[in-house]
């Protein structure tokens, strides 16, 4: 069973406003849209990794406990591109010694928190 893996990942969020969320992942991230599913829109994180967002009431007011991780060997190169399109970051580049990573943080117009990640020892 142990060498059976999925096909892809997709991790879906709730979102209030589809339209600001699309623009962000879109026009900022640059992220490239895989599926629009019309209340549901599928972006392309990775050669296999996905996140989905979904209009629903539902949506958390201030989502809490979740994290999207984006990981790049280009950590400080993003940091610069989003500041540069007016992003503001909760946290800016900084090596973390007990994970072994470089990483920052900013928030989507959710308030999801994301984080932009280099593994410093290689990962897998």
């Amino acid at each position: 069973m142990n060498d059976i893996l999925f096909d892809q990942q997709i991790t879906f969020l709730y979102t209030r406003d589809l339209t600001a969320t699309a623009r962000f992942y879109e026009d900022v991230l640059g992220l490239p849209l895989a599926v629009d599913q019309g209340d549901c829109r599928i972006y392309r994180a990775s050669r296999d990794g996905l996140v989905g967002f979904c209009q629903r009431a539902a949506a958390p007011d201030e989502p809490a406990g979740i994290i999207i991780t984006l990981v790049t060997d280009d950590v400080e190169g993003w940091y610069a591109r989003l500041l540069a399109r007016g992003v503001q970051f909760d946290k800016p580049p900084e090596r973390n010694p007990k994970y072994a990573i470089t990483h920052c943080f900013l928030r989507d117009p959710n308030g999801y928190l994301l984080e932009i990640q280099r593994f410093e020892k290689g990962f897998g």
